[in-house]
């Protein structure tokens, strides 16, 4: 199978997306065509790092590089500032310095952790992410966006800081548990939904394959996420406009996570249960009908991800709601989508009424 690259334009903090399968053995070669040098800190998990840091080591020190390995616990209640402190913790204690840079081997905690201690140590180092996950594949190892999770809300602390590259070896998927995998499709029906209806019908005609893992179907659908993630980055690095549509199905699958204490339900399943109740408020707005909603419903079943809201009282969500980033005097800017493809925004000052809709009273 070929490499595709897809490009990410920010001017002097452009990078390239290289993706295939069975790549993973390159990631030296690519750091050093980077410009790189020196010792990088290889940040993983428990999880990940017995499976695919020995190939990462061999790969760097072959290219003249000098890694090592900070490993950290693995889930998403680690995303906290005490488990950031063990990165610096190693980073430090490694001696690393501002010649030296940073690799995110792993899934979107481990991505997003990397990145901000990138980001922060020593005012700022570079880094590249290698994501292990699919759910991370498609969204959080492309855009900058760095961080950790409060007790108060999700990825409240953070900052937008560009990797140098993103290796993307969809062979690492095949050892991905097929809950998170599946978390993972979740996430890529949001580009379909509100961003390209061609991808959405091929995602209708390819579940099957997608469900299976098969290499080219998989290739076809990080590709297109990808692509359509680099290009809203490309117009809105920081979202203060279109990038925002990224959120479709996040204001409420956020709100899931937080309130089931980001554990019950992964990412994913939390974005498609959002989603699913995103299309019920955009029906509700006029922006898309009855088939239009059948249809996503009928891909996040299809596609074995959760559909209903877990049960709390309305006063719960709106506490949870209200320290949603995208909340400003105006109101909460909830993200819709008008029949499949496009999208359209919505400022909603009655968050109550939102919830009413999804049948939260």
């Amino acid at each position: 199978m070929t490499v595709e690259t897809i490009d990410v334009a920010l001017g002097d903090r452009s990078y390239k997306i290289t993706l295939g399968a069975n790549i993973l053995d390159t990631i030296g070669e690519l750091c050093q065509s980077l410009g790189l040098s020196g010792t990088v800190a290889v940040v993983s998990n428990s999880t990940v790092a017995p499976l695919y840091y020995d190939r990462v080591r061999v790969s760097l020190q072959a290219a003249g590089f000098r890694p090592l390995l900070i490993e950290l616990p693995d889930g998403e209640s680690y995303k906290n500032s005490a488990t950031l402190n063990l990165i610096y913790d190693g980073l430090i204690e490694g001696g690393l310095d501002r010649g030296s840079f940073l690799i995110a081997l792993g899934g979107g905690v481990i991505g997003d952790m990397a990145g901000y201690a990138a980001a922060t140590y020593l005012r700022g180092i570079p880094f590249v992410q290698v994501p292990t996950t699919l759910l991370s594949q498609v969204d959080s190892s492309v855009g900058g966006k760095t961080g950790i999770n409060h007790e108060r809300g999700k990825n409240l602390i953070g900052a937008f800081y560009q990797p140098k590259a993103v290796l993307i070896d969809v062979a690492t998927l095949d050892t991905l548990p097929e809950r998170e995998y599946l978390s993972g499709l979740g996430e890529i029906i949001k580009y379909g939904a509100v961003l390209d209806g061609e991808f959405f019908t091929f995602l209708e005609e390819n579940a099957g394959p997608l469900l299976d893992r098969d290499k080219a179907a998989l290739i076809r659908a990080v590709a297109c996420s990808c692509a359509i993630k680099a290009r809203v980055v490309s117009e809105d690095e920081r979202e203060g406009g279109v990038r925002a549509v990224l959120n479709y199905g996040h204001t409420l699958g956020h709100a899931v996570e937080t309130l089931t204490g980001y554990g019950a339900f992964l990412h994913g399943e939390a974005v498609a249960i959002g989603m699913i109740q995103a299309a019920r408020i955009s029906r509700e707005f006029g922006f898309c009908n009855d088939d239009d909603c059948a249809r996503i419903e009928a891909l996040v079943t299809r596609l074995g991800l959760p559909r209903q809201l877990p049960v709390y009282p309305a006063d719960s969500y709106l506490e949870v709601l209200s320290h949603d980033k995208k909340v400003r005097q105006s109101g909460l800017l909830f993200i819709c989508n008008a029949g499949i493809g496009h999208y359209k925004m919505e400022r909603v000052r009655d968050i109550g009424a939102l919830l009413r809709v999804c049948g939260i009273q």
